[in-house]
Order: C-alpha cells, then sequence, then structure tokens
C-alpha cells in the first residue's frame, strides 16, 4: 500500500506542476509573451504537432492508468493469499475452508475448481486418472488467474516501445515545419533557427517522459505477478493433495 501512496503522491504532484504550467501560460500573462516552451510549441504548431502531443498525453494516461490498477489488483490478490493461508487449511473439508473465503477471492475460485473437477469425475471421465483429472480443473483455474493478472501489461509494453518513435516523429516534423517556415520568411539566423529546432525537440523528450515509467511499470509489474503467481500455484499443489486424500478417505 505504501506503492500504492508514493504513485498516488507522484500523480497529484505532475497534475499540480501541468496546472501550474497552464495558468503561468494564460494569455495576458508574462509567459505567454514568451517565443519558446510547451506554450509557444502548442500555438505555433500545426495539427499533425498537435497530434503527436496528444497522443503521446494519451499514452502516458493509459500507461499510469494500467500501472495503479495492476498494483490494486496485486495487493488486492495478496490480501487474499494471506486470508487463504490463515482460514482455509483450518479448515475440516475442502468445502469448509473454500466457504470460509471470500467470495471474489481467487483462491476461492481454485478451490471451487478443485472440488468441481472432483465432482464430475465420473462416467466417461472415469476413464481419465482422478489426480490427473483435478490437476487439469486446478490448473486451468490457475491460468485463468494468470491471464487476468497480465491483462494490460500489453500496454505498458507497447507504450514503452512506440512512444520514443511518436516522439521522433514529431521532432522531425517540427523541423520540418520550422525551416520551412524560416525559409519563406527568408531570415536564417540562429535566434531564428534556435527557438523553433528547439521546441521541436521537446517532442522527443516527451515522448522518452511517456516510455520511461511505461517500461519501468512493466518490469515491476511482471516481477510482482510471478510472486503472485508463485503463491497461487503452491496453493493449487497443496489444493491436489487434500483433493485426492479427501477423495481417498470417502
Amino acid at each position: 500500500m505504501s506503492s500504492l501512496r508514493f504513485l498516488a503522491r507522484a500523480i497529484g504532484g505532475l497534475a499540480t506542476l501541468a496546472w501550474a504550467a497552464v495558468a503561468h501560460a494564460q494569455p495576458g500573462s508574462a509567459a505567454s509573451d514568451s517565443p519558446y516552451g510547451l506554450g509557444a510549441l502548442w500555438t505555433q504548431s500545426d495539427f499533425v504537432a498537435k497530434g503527436v502531443l496528444l497522443l503521446l498525453a494519451l499514452m502516458s494516461i493509459a500507461s499510469w492508468y494500467v500501472i495503479i490498477t495492476k498494483l490494486i489488483e496485486q495487493a488486492k490478490i495478496n490480501r487474499q493469499s494471506r486470508d487463504a493461508n490463515k482460514s482455509f487449511w483450518d479448515a475440516e473439508s475442502v468445502r469448509q475452508g473454500t466457504d470460509a473465503l471470500g467470495k471474489e477471492s481467487a483462491y476461492r475460485y481454485i478451490a471451487e475448481a478443485g472440488i468441481v473437477a472432483t465432482g464430475k469425475h465420473k462416467g466417461l471421465l472415469k476413464h481419465v486418472a482422478l489426480n490427473d483429472w483435478v490437476t487439469l480443473g486446478i490448473q486451468r483455474a490457475t491460468e485463468r488467474i494468470q491471464a487476468s493478472l497480465q491483462n494490460g501489461l500489453a500496454v505498458l509494453a507497447t507504450v514503452g516501445s512506440t512512444a520514443p518513435f511518436v516522439g521522433l516523429f514529431g521532432t522531425v516534423w517540427g523541423i520540418y515545419h520550422a525551416l520551412t517556415a524560416i525559409g519563406v520568411a527568408g531570415q536564417a539566423s540562429i535566434d531564428k533557427v534556435a527557438g523553433p529546432v528547439g521546441e521541436a525537440l521537446i517532442m522527443t523528450a516527451i515522448g522518452l517522459a511517456v516510455a520511461v515509467p511505461a517500461v519501468l511499470g512493466y518490469n515491476w509489474l511482471v516481477r510482482r505477478n510471478k510472486a503472485a503467481l508463485d503463491s497461487v500455484r503452491s496453493f493449487g499443489q497443496d489444493l491436489h493433495s487434500a483433493l485426492l486424500t479427501q477423495s481417498a478417505a470417502a
């Protein structure tokens, strides 16, 4: 939960800085008269450059949304793991232990999948060994939980790999646009070239600023997912042994 509080504070700080920058660049202020900066880049750029900026903003919002939601989901499944270790194994039977878990618990889902697999071991399925059949039922449930944990990670991978190139495209287009305007004006002094070209290079910086958190968040979430899935698989293996022992005793 400390990680969630840190991310919330970081996003709040970024939002405050962004709002202050917008307010500082409002018409009538001293900053609005400056020919350089993000405000000048937005006002002087064409629809292509503005589209690139909006796309990068959407990519950044999407990546932060995925990071925060996946952290919340991982914290939830870790809490469910602690609850399962406390209450499930102290029950008299697998059914009682399953009922003691929360209705939305991933561990209850796995336990119910094992119970259903044990109950359906009849008819043609009796030709399949009970050990293999229960293993298959628990494995399917575990794979569904794994797929749920991995949802959204493709967004981070996509943003991390494409945002620098989107920013680079904006830089190339901005430089072309600036040099064309300078050529039409017929003025090629350093003060006329440095401003527009420097503003175009901001696009690359923005692309990197969008990509770096996405890549770091992806690697971090993958590592946390692995730890959560190790706990889920360990529970499934112990549940498998408990179900077979209970079926043999019955």
